[in-house]
C-alpha cells in the first residue's frame, strides 16, 4: 500500500532542478570528493545528525575521535559518536531496500545506548512536548506491518528522490523503535539516495536540518496533522537542493597548491589541459595553474605531453 502524498508542482520542480545539479556535480567531477572532503563532510554529517538528537559533542571533538584520540565529555554522547562513525565508514555495506540490513545499521548506531537495539519497539509511544502529546505513534502490533509496507514501497519505480523523503516522514511517523527513530531516517535517506547517486554518502544535509530544527519538528507536526508526507518532501527536497548549491559553490580559494594538487589528483580526470585543471579551482590565474601542474608532474602526479596550447596531462596513478 503506497503511503499517501502527492506530486505537487513544487515538487516536481524541485526534482528538476536537483537533477540538473546532479549533472553539473558530474560534469566537473565533484561526485567523487576528496579524501579530506569526504572526512570533513563525515564530521559535519555526525555533529549535526546527533546534535538535533542532543549531542553536545563539537566538530572538533568528533575529529579527534574519527582520528582515535581521546576525548572527554559525556560518556553516552561519545558512544554515539563512535557508533556513529562506524556507520557511515561503511555506508556501503547497507541496502536499502533490505529490511534486515536497516535493523543491522539501528544496532550499530544504538549499541551500548538501547537495551535491545537493531530491534522494533514492543510498546506504546508518544512524542510529548511540554505538557502536550505532539504525535502519538501507531500500536507496536503494528510497526512489523507498517515497516514490511513501507520497505516493499522503496522496491516501486518513485523517483529516488521522493522515495527517500518519504521513507523518512514515514519512518518518524510509525516511530519503530524506542529511541533513534530520527538518526535512522537521515541515515535511511542518505542510503537511499547514495545508492543512485553515490555524491549523496558525502553530503552532509543534515547540516541544513539542524540549522533550523524548528522548521523539521513543525513540518513533521504539519503532515501528522494533514495525514500525508506531502509538505516534507518539498521541504526535504529544499534542503537537498541547497545542500547540492553549496556543494557547486565550493570555495577553494583558501586552498595551497599542495591541496589543489590532491584534491584534483583524488578526481582520477585521467588525461586533462590546464584549462580542465582551472573549471575545477576557477579562482586561480593560468600561471598559478602552471606553477600547481609543474609541480604536480615534480611529485609524480602527472606526466606531461605536448607543447604550448597542445599541452596535456595525465595522471599517474598512486599516492600522494
Amino acid at each position: 500500500m503506497k503511503p499517501p502524498y502527492s506530486i505537487t508542482p513544487n515538487i516536481l520542480k524541485l526534482v528538476s532542478t536537483i537533477s540538473e545539479k546532479l549533472g553539473q556535480i558530474n560534469a566537473v567531477f565533484l561526485d567523487k570528493p576528496s579524501p579530506t572532503l569526504r572526512k570533513q563532510n563525515k564530521i559535519k554529517t555526525i555533529h549535526s545528525s546527533l546534535k538535533i538528537e542532543g549531542n553536545t559533542l563539537s566538530e572538533e571533538q568528533i575529529t579527534a575521535l574519527l582520528e582515535n584520540k581521546r576525548v572527554i565529555g559525556p560518556q553516552k554522547d561519545i558512544n554515539e559518536v563512535l557508533n556513529a562513525i562506524n556507520v557511515y565508514d561503511n555506508l556501503n555495506l547497507y541496502k536499502a531496500t533490505d529490511s534486515k540490513s536497516f535493523l543491522k545499521a539501528h544496532y550499530e548506531l544504538m549499541s551500548g545506548l538501547l537495551e535491545k537495539p537493531g530491534n522494533y519497539r514492543t510498546q506504546g509511544v508518544g512524542i510529548v512536548k511540554g505538557s502536550k502529546v505532539e504525535h502519538l505513534a501507531p500500536p507496536f502490533e503494528n510497526v512489523l506491518y507498517l515497516m514490511n509496507n513501507l520497505f516493499e514501497y522503496l522496491k516501486t519505480d518513485e523517483i529516488e528522490l521522493i522515495k527517500s523523503c518519504v521513507f523518512h516522514y514515514e519512518l518518524e511517523f510509525i516511530h519503530p523503535f524506542l529511541d533513534g527513530n530520527g538518526r535512522m531516517g537521515r541515515l535511511w535517506q542518505t542510503i537511499i539516495l547514495s545508492e543512485k547517486h553515490s555524491i549523496f554518502a558525502y553530503l552532509p544535509f543534515e547540516t541544513l536540518i539542524s540549522n533550523d530544527q524548528s522548521k523539521y519538528y513543525k513540518t513533521l507536526s504539519e503532515c501528522d496533522k494533514l495525514g500525508n508526507s506531502t509538505r516534507f518532501i518539498e521541504y526535504m527536497l529544499e534542503i537537498i537542493d541547497s545542500s547540492l548549491s553549496h556543494l557547486l559553490s565550493f570555495n577553494n580559494r583558501n586552498f595551497n597548491t599542495s591541496q589543489r594538487l590532491e584534491y584534483f589528483h583524488s578526481l582520477n580526470h585521467i588525461e586533462f589541459t590546464r584549462k580542465d585543471y582551472m573549471t575545477i579551482f576557477k579562482d586561480i590565474s593560468s600561471s598559478t595553474a602552471t606553477r600547481d601542474l609543474k609541480k604536480g608532474i615534480d611529485l609524480g602526479l602527472f606526466n606531461r605531453e605536448g607543447d604550448n596550447n597542445k599541452t596535456k596531462y595525465k595522471i599517474i596513478i598512486q599516492a600522494m
